[in-house]
């Protein structure tokens, strides 16, 4: 039996035949889907080391304004760890000042924002700050799926995401957390929440590359 840790991409084994849960094949290779622990007994399988997201700094994410508590936006990240967004990050270079009564005109209870990790601590106290001032507007689609299944979607070297904003004709966020922002003509994005559902529920099974392509032609095909 052997034992190692893997993070989602590695290559793990060329013995396709025994591809197992928490694993993809590409290209005749097993790869790790999940953070985890590689099990070699039997079929080859990675066992998740946490089954939620945990931040780390650096992702990008997608949160919902859940509390204001001042100075900071209290932000849900789909993590057991909630996210501070502080008035300083929002409004960095912009010559005003943000008090609480007038915070919820920037951002409020229920708004959707594209933020990245800035830090992380030992108390996993999340810090979140903004590039640039990105808010979700309601005219797409948020969908989400498991974080673990995020390198899946996005396919090596980007190979999936790019066939499904090709095929699709969609805008196509996809945020380390595993929320997936879809902008489009209705029949469009109904189309690319489709598909990402159905990655996400096969992920662990082989050939899905091929199958997506197939499915995504031969639906091109009955429009024409």
């Amino acid at each position: 039996m052997m034992y190692k840790v893997v993070v989602p991409g590695d290559f793990i084994s060329d013995e396709v035949d025994r591809a197992g849960e928490g694993t993809y094949v590409d290209n005749g290779k097993i790869y790790a889907l999940n953070y985890g622990i590689v099990s070699d007994k039997g079929a080859i399988k990675v066992v998740a080391l946490s089954g939620k997201y945990v931040p780390t700094m650096g992702d990008v994410v997608i949160g919902r304004i859940v509390e204001l508590s001042y100075p900071f936006w209290i932000v849900d990240i789909a993590s057991p760890y909630e996210a501070r967004l502080h008035l300083s990050d929002f409004s960095r270079g912009a010559e005003r000042r943000i008090d609480f009564s007038s915070m919820s005109n920037y951002l409020d209870l229920g708004d959707w924002i594209i933020a990245k990790v800035q830090k992380v601590d030992a108390l996993m106290r999340v810090d979140l700050g903004l590039e640039d001032e990105i808010k979700i507007d309601d005219r797409g689609r948020l969908i989400e799926i498991s974080h673990t299944k995020v390198p899946r979607v996005i396919g090596r070297s980007g190979s999936m995401i790019k066939m499904l904003k090709e095929k699709c004709k969609c805008f196509i966020f996809i945020a380390k957390n595993g929320r997936i922002w879809i902008k489009g003509q209705d029949e469009n994005m109904n189309l690319a929440t489709q598909v990402v559902l159905m990655i996400a529920n096969e992920a662990h099974t082989s050939g899905l590359t091929d199958r997506v392509a197939h499915f995504l032609d031969s639906y091109e095909e009955k429009e024409k």
